[in-house]
């Protein structure tokens, strides 16, 4: 194979669906410790109490607060983040576990609320801090490099609250602060770093379902992606200040979208597919400024952003060193009515008749990773990452203690496989971690069967489990 020497094989989490401790040494709430479990078939809700003390559960992603109401934990509910695998405490055995497998990077994500629990505050919590330290600590005393992403879908909750998370400016004052804090703390340590995790979600999660946003919800999305595009940018410059060694990445949900038929309008359609989920966020971060369709895109649902002359000058001094992104699946762009269509976590749309699918609804597809990655690395010529890549599925122990997952060595093979040939047609590709290299609490389904490898957790949907480690 042409994997280069050096290169970076590892594995993948998140904090916050990891590393438990919720409430622990002075931690914060973020809005995943206030999200249910759920299933395929039944979503993961937010819970809020309302002015009146009433407590309620919903399940729209997009929901906001009513007046005088605030989120809680309420106590019909189930919260598996809450827990996670408790990497919090299992850290150096999980470790010690990735080492054996010759791991070269592990990526993990900082919880900004173990370092600021509100998000507001002047200086850091020593606790959260020492916590990063001691794993890093312990990454490097088995030469793993932490490939470290700042803001994983975890907001302190009080800003959400207080400040309407992302709709608020302020925010990108308060994500510097706490990016600058990581940078200054583990210098020396930490030099991968990714600013924001599938940042491109927040438009592509609107039309996920076939349930088209409206310009309101559009409005806003495309406002909180300009002042994370802004927070992003002042990061890479500030990490790069502190020290000229660091390398500064976007991450971008990567799907590779194809035309259902050879009708042009779904050529067409597939293309204008791909300028708004996939390059509108990689063109900003990568040219350091917005592409000319973007003016299609927001005149399409009205949108006027608030941008400023230092927003545009903080973008172009902030580019990213490096390309990352994740990826499970492709997806059929058509403009006809289809019988066949695909429902699953995350997924809709036309079921793809050359592809198989997992239990959730993901297709298997590592042609399309070889293509995603020729055809954005020919865009940006910029070193890239795969930095999530997996199979969810049921992994059953066998009554010796034994667990055996052919599917997934069938899965990674042929992913491995595409990458390789990727490099082979040129594509300067430096790692890959795959996802999750523990079993840890899907995002989606806020679920533990949904199970990645290559470590099995001894805990279950209901919540019960001994936390123990099996390979």
């Amino acid at each position: 194979m042409s994997f280069p020497k050096g290169f970076l094989w590892g594995g993948a989490t998140a904090a916050n669906q990891c590393e438990g401790a919720w409430n622990v040494d002075g931690r914060g709430p973020a809005k995943t410790d206030v999200t249910t479990g759920g299933s395929v078939k039944e979503p993961r809700k937010i819970t809020y109490v309302d002015k009146d003390g009433n407590g309620h559960a919903v399940a729209d992603r997009n929901f906001e607060l009513p007046e005088g109401a605030h989120y809680a934990v309420l106590d019909d509910y189930l919260y598996p983040n809450h827990d996670g695998i408790d990497f919090y405490h299992h850290y150096k055995e999980d470790i010690a576990l990735f080492a054996e497998m010759g791991f070269k990077v592990f990526r993990m994500s900082i919880s900004w609320s173990r370092l600021y629990p509100n998000g507001d505050e002047e200086t850091p919590n020593p606790k959260g801090l020492e916590f990063y330290r001691n794993v890093f600590l312990e990454l490097k005393k088995y030469n793993i490099e932490p490939l470290v992403t700042i803001w994983h879908f975890d907001t302190p909750l009080y800003l959400e609250e207080h400040y309407g998370g992302w709709n608020n400016r302020q925010l990108i004052t308060f994500y510097e602060r706490f990016a600058k804090t990581c940078f200054n703390e583990y210098k020396g340590l930490v030099k991968y770093w990714l600013t924001f995790n599938e940042i491109n979600n927040t438009v592509m999660m609107l039309d996920l379902f076939g349930n088209k946003g409206d310009d309101t919800q559009y409005q806003k999305a495309y406002q909180q992606l300009h002042y994370q595009f802004v927070a992003s940018a002042r990061a890479v410059k500030i990490g790069h200040e502190i020290d000229p060694e660091n390398k500064i990445g976007c991450m971008i949900c990567g799907i590779t979208f194809y035309p259902a038929t050879c009708d042009p309008a779904d050529i067409l359609l597939n293309r204008h597919n791909w300028e708004k989920n996939i390059f509108y966020c990689g063109d900003v971060q990568c040219f350091g400024k917005y592409p000319t369709y973007a003016k299609r895109l927001w005149k399409e649902h009205h949108v006027e952003l608030d941008i400023t002359k230092q927003d545009l000058q903080d973008l172009k001094e902030g580019v990213v060193d490096m390309y990352t992104f994740s990826y499970y699946m492709s997806s059929l762009v058509t403009t006809h009515q289809v019988k066949d269509q695909v429902s699953g976590n995350f997924t809709a749309g036309a079921r793809n008749e050359y592809l198989k699918y997992s239990d959730w609804g993901w297709a298997f597809d590592p042609t399309g990773l070889q293509y995603y990655l020729e055809m954005v690395y020919d865009r940006y010529e910029i070193p890239m990452m795969v930095v999530e890549n997996g199979l969810g599925a049921f992994d059953e122990v066998e009554e010796d203690g034994s667990i055996h997952d052919p599917y997934r060595l069938d899965y990674y093979r042929e992913h491995i496989q595409a990458m390789d040939k990727a490099i082979c047609n040129g594509v300067d590709l430096i790692g890959y971690t795959t996802w999750g290299c523990i079993d840890l609490v899907s995002a989606g389904t806020g679920e533990m069967r949904k199970r990645y490898g290559f470590i099995y957790v001894d805990k279950h949907d209901d919540g019960t489990g001994t936390m123990e480690r099996k390979k």
